[in-house]
């Protein structure tokens, strides 16, 4: 199975530099409902079996612009739902003092066991999103399928691809609507394109 994760477009969260977890569902921005038909535009032309989504509007959305073309329903799992962030919850990015990435780090003890009060860790996030995952390659295997969550459940879902340790999270970004691939091969998955965001210049033709 060829695994397509798409982050969402932008929101207005995302525009204001707001904490969105997975208890936030937060709509898109003009700019992120734009993005999107970019997208839509990108992978046009691409064989795509299935296009499953986190129940978020702002996942869902994007989501469901990116199908239209294909004529797919989109599948909704909740497994892809954003990490939940409990008390951080609309926080803004400047009250954290440092990255988010590296402030969460420091409340999950640096091996995603721990948790925010109110939150789930890295852990549970990467069960769940991996449970779906492997969902997916049962009832698709072989063909291309479109993933479309959030920044932290499509990091965990990488990351227990490649076998990685939470405490590389600070190194990776994903950017509103990057594309990343896994491919599943007989030996084993390989992440074959990280945030990809050349579907930005399908808008400038």
């Amino acid at each position: 199975m060829k695994l397509i994760l798409v982050r969402h477009t932008e929101t207005i969260w995302n525009r204001d530099k707001r904490i969105q977890g997975g208890s936030s569902d937060i709509a898109l921005s003009e700019v992120g409902i734009r993005q999107a038909h970019l997208l839509a535009k990108f992978f046009k032309g691409e064989n795509i079996a299935a296009i499953a989504s986190s129940p978020l509007q702002r996942a869902l959305n994007t989501a469901n612009i990116i199908a239209e073309p294909h004529g797919l329903k989109v599948k909704e799992d909740a497994g892809f739902r954003e990490l939940e962030v409990g008390e951080l919850e609309g926080l803004s990015w400047a009250d954290l003092g440092t990255s988010f990435s590296q402030f969460l780090l420091q409340e999950w003890q640096g091996q995603g066991t721990g948790s925010v009060k109110g939150g789930e860790s890295f852990v549970q996030l990467q069960q769940r999103s991996w449970d779906s995952v492997e969902q997916l390659r049962r009832e698709c295997d072989g063909d291309s399928v479109i993933v479309v969550s959030h920044y932290f459940a499509t990091l965990s879902i990488i990351f227990k691809a490649l076998g990685l340790l939470p405490e590389y999270l600070p190194k990776f970004r994903i950017a509103n609507g990057g594309i990343s691939v896994i491919e599943f091969t007989s030996n084993g998955p390989r992440l074959t394109a990280f945030n990809n965001t050349s579907f930005l210049n399908c808008g400038k033709n």
